[in-house]
């Protein structure tokens, strides 16, 4: 049986976040305008910068601060933000768009994806972050979570 939309592309977001360098968890993103692939994203280390996994290990893990908590102590960007940062940096608008990821997004991401213009979020797993479905909801994008 031919897969819909949405777990095509949610499997691509499968394949992205393998490129991931995060110790505690990989995430993919892919945005996606008119059924076509603007851009992909997953976590990690600023390009050019080193990962936590060539310095040792994660600061996080190491302070044993919990999932959604102190995300400025980390070194890397999220699936989301690097996806966004990539449309900006070859030009590619990401108004009216859909991003597929593989984590619900936490509220940091959630107000970037608003200002980005994405319309709707396809996501699998929970994160633990209400105030981002709740400023998701406040704007009116359509949030998806699939099995």
């Amino acid at each position: 049986m031919r897969k819909s939309w949405d777990e095509y592309f949610m499997e691509i977001a499968e394949i992205v976040k393998t490129r991931s360098t995060c110790l505690r968890r990989q995430v993919g993103a892919v945005i996606v305008k008119d059924n076509r692939i603007i851009t992909t994203g997953y976590n990690g280390a600023p390009s050019g910068l080193r990962h936590c996994t060539d310095i040792g290990g994660c600061e996080r893990e190491r302070l044993h601060i919990p999932s959604g908590q102190r995300h400025e102590l980390c070194r890397a960007l999220h699936a989301e933000q690097n996806a966004i940062i990539q449309a900006a940096k070859v030009g590619v608008s990401t108004e009216g768009a859909t991003i597929y990821i593989t984590l619900q997004p936490c509220v940091i991401c959630a107000k970037m994806l608003v200002n980005a213009g994405i319309t709707r979020i396809v996501h699998r797993g929970e994160y633990p972050d209400p105030l981002s479905q709740s400023i998701l909801a406040e704007a009116g994008i359509e949030v998806m979570a699939m099995d």
